[in-house]
């Protein structure tokens, strides 16, 4: 027989016992039926995925609470900070699965632009990076199933929901990437905790009576880059887990619930009942200039003239950053009942809720970001804004 026919069977051979090898170790134990975010069930096989890609707002940063960033194939431009050529909205806001990550990102091919402004899937660009399986945020069923016929690998769901870090979507989230990377143990572990973080603030603070509460405002809410002080929420979570008197609850002063900007009449309005102002960072660098052009725009809020005025941070950049809507929530609780939580300290609270989420305490990272502002701080109304 031609050596070269014998070399070409040997060489088939030693492929096809390489693929049973593989097969092999893909017990049937491994298997399991799993629904998405959008309700797609599909089977997968627990811990066999070695190339993955997350594609759209904050599927990297659910992935990176969970999985192993050494399994990434690639990520989005706009998660890598050495490229010149990249959306760059949210470089100077804390993201912290980039801060903890970006050593990784920093070393993988690009998946797609990514941002806010390029929400769509590039198809060519993930298939170059040979994953085996995408964690998408697009939440659209018959794209999911498009992509995932068209890349010949599962396209897995993940959502985060209404309610932020305390939202069932991003519990079932969690648990499902568990699931997937045989991270069950570590996903359970992290849910306990919000559990128990939401518990603490809720007990501590559910003996407040009706008559000791204050009038407190949230405002800058909404996406980076995109709000002010008139964009606040009505039913906004963190202050329901704190039991705080949020202002805008009351019938009348916002149609909905959810953020929304509230009325600027309305807004001064209220300002004679707000005991205490909570503005998030996202608002500030808007702020500034609003303030500048007319200092006048809080003469109306009774907790500005009493320096009642807090800073949390940012936690909506490229979706929600959840370790940090936690925090806040903790924040808030401080600020509004310091004598409920005066051995409380947020930068130890900080490092304490990071390393739970991305195995770090990023408290100084946080901080010396430029668009945090120096951080959680009571804000120095004769200064801060100009």
């Amino acid at each position: 027989m031609n050596k070269k026919i014998i070399f070409g069977l040997v060489a088939l051979c030693g492929i096809t016992l390489s693929a049973c090898s593989i097969n092999s170790d893909i017990n049937d134990d491994k298997k399991f039926t799993i629904t998405d975010s959008v309700g797609r069930e599909m089977e997968l096989v627990k811990g066999s995925y070695k190339k993955v890609v997350c594609i759209g707002a904050g599927a990297l940063r659910l992935y990176s609470y969970i999985g192993e960033a050494n399994l990434l194939a690639g990520v989005e431009d706009i998660e890598n900070e050495s490229l010149t050529s990249r959306p760059k909205m949210f470089d100077n806001v804390a993201r912290p699965y980039v801060i903890a990550n970006e050593d990784v990102y920093k070393t993988l091919s690009s998946i797609g632009v990514g941002g806010p402004n390029a929400q769509a899937a590039e198809a060519e660009k993930i298939l170059s990076c040979d994953p085996d399986i995408v964690i998408s945020e697009y939440e659209d069923k018959d794209k999911a199933d498009a992509l995932s016929k068209q890349l010949g690998i599962p396209v897995f769901t993940v959502g985060y929901g209404s309610s932020g870090v305390f939202d069932a979507k991003v519990t079932t989230s969690l648990t499902n990437l568990g699931k997937i990377f045989d991270k069950e143990e570590k996903a359970a572990t992290l849910i306990n905790f919000i559990s128990n973080s939401k518990k603490e603030i809720f007990d501590k603070t559910a003996t407040v009576s009706e008559s000791n509460k204050k009038n407190v405002y949230i405002g800058g809410l909404g996406n980076w880059g995109t709000t002010t002080y008139l964009t606040t929420a009505k039913n906004y979570e963190p202050f329901k887990v704190a039991h705080i008197n949020n202002i805008c609850d009351a019938e009348g002063n916002l149609a909905k619930d959810g953020i929304q900007a509230i009325e600027k009449e309305k807004f001064v309005s209220l300002g004679d009942d707000i005991d205490i102002m909570i503005l998030d960072a996202a608002s500030v660098k808007n702020i500034k200039p609003l303030y500048k052009k007319d200092n006048t725009i809080f003469d109306s809020v009774k907790a500005w003239k009493e320096g009642k005025v807090y800073l949390q941070m940012a936690y909506n950049s490229y979706y929600t950053n959840l370790e940090i809507a936690l925090i806040n929530t903790y924040y808030n609780a401080m600020v509004v009942y310091p004598d409920l939580f005066v051995d409380y300290n947020i930068e130890t609270i900080t490092n304490k809720v990071t390393k739970a989420f991305l195995s770090k305490e990023l408290n100084t990272d946080i901080k010396s970001k430029p668009f945090s502002y120096g951080g959680y701080q009571q804000i120095d109304t004769s200064t801060f804004f100009n």
